[in-house]
């Protein structure tokens, strides 16, 4: 696998001078290799990071240095998480491949959206109950759907964001990276593709897309079990999943795995806890322990986070301990079903489909054939 394909752009006759220009606002320039080309799927333009820079800001893969080799506060500044974003997809080891200037600038606005809808999202653990705003109603062939008079931007952050809601909704890890991306889509869609957002309204109106069918309409994969990325290769706003290697304690009904967020700077997100972010080596732990959080009580089997944490704390204190956790769990999973020598790490992450006019990727009930062209 070459170590940065990295991005590729098509489009006959595209105006390449808006790309251009964000490299050398990001002060890229220097170290993008670019090469024009065609096949039968007509001319691209292929942009990558060049062999040096690729070794000195993403060793072997990881992204996790970019934004401290790069002086960025991706954190605080809008411009720099696009501009970590953006190097993170020039350092890719399989090539994006993207429609058109518009579609490969709006890709990066919608990772940026996932980014902050992430950070600002604080919610309860709950794979059992669920709560939400009085804008949402439930029936069970719906799922929750928005009550008639209620938007669907104002809603979700209403839901997932305490500092306008004034306290926490419980949700499912799963479930609430579902709500952090259709925000996310739905924020973008109003700047590039305000009909589509209201086939988006539309559906959320009458029935909740959720589970696989959802990941079928939004997300696409890049990497697999066949052609793993790097462990540490992850693009700011990726959704992906750390497996839970452990089959008793992955019995238990949500610590099957997790499912997260990349949110830039070596940081995954931290739903339950915003200020305490994961690290890779962080999570890793944390997983690791579900194993001695198991309690039984008689045919109820439940777990207890109170002892996954303490003995969390306890091993990051020791780093032989860690390292020991780390040799465990930093392996790529073992496929479904099967509870081996795998580790946590997933060999694929999942990325927004295209959602520009002409070029829209989402196969949304209801889009019919002349908005999406």
């Amino acid at each position: 696998m070459t170590l940065t394909a990295g991005v590729r752009i098509r489009g006959a006759g595209a105006d390449f001078q808006s790309p251009e220009q964000w490299l050398a606002d990001a002060g890229l320039a220097s170290a993008v290799a670019r090469a024009d080309g065609a096949d039968d799927d007509g001319a691209y333009r292929d942009y990558r990071l060049k062999a040096d820079a690729a070794r000195a800001w993403v060793p072997d893969g990881d992204t996790s240095g970019i934004a401290q080799a790069l002086g960025l506060d991706a954190e605080h500044d809008p411009d720099d998480l696009d501009t970590e974003i953006l190097t993170t997809l020039l350092a890719s080891p399989l090539r994006f491949e993207y429609p058109s200037v518009e579609e490969f600038q709006s890709a990066v606005r919608v990772r940026r959206r996932v980014v902050q809808a992430a950070r600002r999202t604080v919610v309860d653990f709950d794979t059992e109950g669920a709560e939400r705003p009085d804008c949402w109603t439930w029936t069970e062939p719906t799922g929750f759907i928005l009550r008639p008079g209620f938007e669907l931007i104002p809603s979700l952050e209403l839901t997932l964001w305490p500092d306008v809601a004034g306290r926490r909704h419980s949700f499912s890890c799963y479930r609430a990276t579902e709500y952090v991306l259709l925000l996310a889509i739905a924020q973008e869609l109003q700047v590039c593709n305000p009909a589509a957002l209201q086939v988006l309204q539309r559906q959320w109106q009458t029935k909740a897309l959720v589970g696989e069918d959802f990941q079928a309409v939004f997300l696409r994969e890049y990497g697999s079990l066949q052609v793993p990325l790097p462990f540490g290769y992850y693009v700011p706003g990726d959704r992906l999943w750390f497996r839970n290697p452990d089959p008793v304690s992955a019995d238990i009904e949500g610590f099957e795995g997790s499912w997260i967020f990349y949110i830039g700077g070596g940081r995954f997100v931290n739903f339950w806890k915003p200020n305490a972010p994961y690290t890779l080596r962080n999570k890793c732990v944390e997983l690791y322990h579900w194993r001695h959080g198991v309690c039984h009580d008689g045919a109820r089997i439940w777990m207890d986070e109170s002892i996954v944490e303490e003995r969390a704390a306890e091993s990051l204190r020791h780093p032989e301990e860690v390292r020991q956790i780390l040799d465990r769990m930093m392996r790529l999973r073992d496929p479904a079903g099967v509870y081996a020598q795998g580790g946590c790490i997933d060999a694929s992450r999942e990325a927004v489909r295209g959602l520009c006019p002409g070029t829209l990727g989402l196969t949304l009930p209801g889009l019919t054939h002349a908005l999406a062209a």
